[in-house]
């Protein structure tokens, strides 16, 4: 059995303390990696680094999936769930887009009444 990579310390702070800033969201072990939920809901799951890379997948409105598929790396469609992508984590990720891609996420996990609660960046 093959060990896996133990996700850098300075990541998961750095997306704990962001994730943690969302009503009632939480981090716990996945069935490989972390990830952070809203009540039962997963908001956002980081993996990998078998190949130097972390990944994190997290939610995005319908036609918004489309358009993650057709931007190519670093972004990529999960192979699970409608409205699932993802991201690839590297030295280069622009962090306030991230912050951006995961508020979505939350606001769309949450029950509306937590959602509310959330600043949004205007478009």
């Amino acid at each position: 059995m093959t060990e896996r990579p133990e996700i850098p310390a300075a990541l998961l702070r750095r997306l704990d303390q962001l994730m943690q800033g969302f009503p009632d969201c939480y981090s716990e072990e996945a069935w490989v990696g972390i990830r952070w939920r809203v009540r039962n809901a997963t908001v956002a799951h980081l993996f990998g680094g078998e190949d130097g890379r972390f990944r994190i997948t997290f939610r995005a409105e319908p036609e918004e999936v489309t358009a993650f598929e057709h931007l190519g790396p670093p972004y990529f469609r999960a192979d699970w769930g409608s409205n699932v992508v993802g991201m690839t984590i590297e030295r280069g990720t622009d962090w306030a887009e991230l912050t951006e891609l995961l508020t979505d996420s939350y606001c769309l996990q949450a029950p509306a009444g937590l959602a509310r609660q959330v600043s949004r960046p205007s478009v």
